[in-house]
């Protein structure tokens, strides 16, 4: 009988020793010991099938998304990457050897590793920091999405959703938070109210609770992501002159404490690629894959339609080349009606210091393939820095066998980009000055501004100068025009102010005081 150490590595070549192009995470470990040549990997085609990174915090899920990303960079596919910490900038530079770094490359006998940069674009939602602008228009962010960062319960998502139907209608382009609140304060006037009853009508409380958040949304300079010229999700997809994949990366070390607000972009940015890239079916290898990190902010308070439009996007996203991959602290933080939809896994070590924690644990070692070299609940938390439990999809799609495995270190810095190695690829980006500069476009403030006062439907009065002679058989005088007064506008805008609400209420007042004194 061969030994277990034999058996293991057999078992871990036929699940992952496939022809097709891959990702390489690293290599297996088994007994404590790692085996250089049972490499653990991806395959490029299965990476639209998505993707879970988890681990408690401090046990290597960033460097894993790193890792990932320069394999993705090389094998020709466009990354991206939301970065929270500021950790993910340092692509952009190259690795810094240590002696750790040094053993781990010779534990794995990684012949192909090099420090080296990659090619990095940087994005912000934020005007006073460096990086390509992203905006997205009030009207295609939609009201699904818009409820969420506005924090609104499920009646005012409703009449937000009637807002934006009435905008449609009415043809009012909605480009950015100034435009809803005009709207808002339109809806709320007498005017408005009459035109949203055959919509079911808005309770003046309700509008006036949503424009406040809208304020306060725009004091904390949230406006800075509504606007226009809008990002076209296709700038993502750009490689280099010598085909490697661009790394698209979007700082948010300045948005913590808004986590509703960046969170939902990046929702607004699955669902904008979903829109906007035509059907592809299966491919050799995927035309983005998305990392979205700390997707637990995502999850967090959303209700029951925000919840069903992210399955939605995850489950039809996959047609279009798209992966996602949700990195983030448990697979209890993903929905799921979400965590089904993601074939493959880098799971690493989870903490176990609260009954509500070794459940968490003992729920998750139940969703990894059953194996006879592990005891996959122990080994959960266990796992040491840069180690992890794979299970990926295989060519063929069947679920590879559980693997411990060492993960390969990044070839790029692990830490953030100085700041003048920053500023200088920023500076030399093709796409800054295409979204530096806030546009203005003709949209709903300005068209409801330029409305003229509707007109009541009340009887007309004539008010017009009888032609028949008045009492005493004289006739009034007229006197000559003016030079310069066109009295024809004249008796119109009078006849239009006699027409107006303002003048019927005016004569309805004079009528009650004369009623009064009978």
């Amino acid at each position: 009988m061969p030994p277990l150490s034999e058996t293991f590595q057999e078992a871990i070549t036929a699940g992952y020793g496939f022809d097709a192009e891959a990702v390489e995470l690293g290599a297996a470990m088994h007994q404590d010991v790692t085996l250089p040549a049972a490499r653990i990997r991806v395959p490029l085609a299965m990476l639209n099938r998505h993707g879970l990174v988890a681990g408690a915090t401090g046990t290597g899920k960033t460097k894993t998304l790193q890792v990932m990303a320069e394999q993705l960079a090389r094998a020709g596919v466009p990354v991206f990457i939301s970065d929270i910490k500021g950790d993910i900038s340092g692509m952009g530079g190259a690795a810094i050897p240590n002696d750790k770094i040094q053993a781990r490359v010779e534990a794995m006998a990684l012949a192909d590793y090099q420090p080296r940069a990659f090619p990095v674009e940087f994005f912000t939602l934020v005007r006073a920091r460096p990086g390509v602008r992203l905006r997205a228009s009030v009207q295609s962010f939609g009201p699904i999405l818009l409820a969420k960062v506005l924090e609104l319960n499920e009646t005012q998502q409703s009449v937000l959703a009637l807002a934006f139907k009435y905008a449609e209608d009415q043809r009012l382009g909605l480009v950015d938070l100034a435009d809803l609140r005009a709207l808002l304060n339109h809806l709320n006037s007498d005017e408005g109210k009459a035109q949203m009853a055959e919509y079911g009508g808005v309770a003046t409380a309700t509008v006036g609770v949503m424009i406040r958040k809208i304020v306060e949304l725009e004091q904390q300079d949230a406006d800075a992501f509504f606007g226009a010229p809008e990002f076209a999700v296709e700038d993502f997809l750009r490689t280099t002159p010598d085909g490697e994949g661009v790394v698209s990366i979007l700082e948010l070390a300045d948005m913590q404490d808004r986590p509703a607000l960046f969170s939902t972009f990046m929702m607004w940015l699955l669902a904008k690629l979903y829109q906007t890239l035509p059907e592809v079916g299966d491919l050799d290898k995927p035309k983005l894959v998305f990392f979205f990190d700390e997707a637990h902010l995502l999850f967090r308070d959303a209700n029951k339609s925000f919840l069903n439009q992210i399955a939605m996007v995850a489950r039809l996203i996959r047609s279009k080349g798209v992966g996602v991959f949700f990195v983030t602290h448990s697979p209890s933080d993903v929905p799921s009606e979400v965590l089904g939809q993601l074939g493959n896994r880098v799971q690493h070590a989870l903490r176990a210091f609260t009954p509500d924690d070794l459940a968490v644990v003992k729920a998750t070692a139940q969703t990894f393939p059953m194996t006879d070299f592990y005891d996959v609940q122990q080994e959960l938390t266990q796992l040491g820095i840069g180690e992890a439990l794979v299970t990926v999809l295989g060519p063929k799609g069947v679920p590879t066998p559980t693997a411990r495995t060492m993960m390969r270190p990044p070839m790029s810095l692990m830490s953030q980009l100085d700041p003048a190695a920053f500023g200088a690829i920023t500076a030399a980006s093709p796409l800054l000055p295409r979204y530096a500069t806030d546009a203005d476009p003709s949209s709903a403030r300005e068209m409801l501004a330029g409305r003229k006062p509707a007109v009541p439907a009340e009887p007309e009065i004539d008010v017009s100068v009888p032609d028949e002679p008045r009492a005493g058989g004289r006739k009034r005088p007229t006197r000559a025009p003016e030079r310069g007064v066109d009295w024809g506008d004249v008796a119109e805008e009078g006849a239009r102010f006699a027409r107006s609400g303002t003048f019927n209420t005016i004569l309805r007042s004079i009528i009650r005081i004369f009623t009064r004194g009978r």
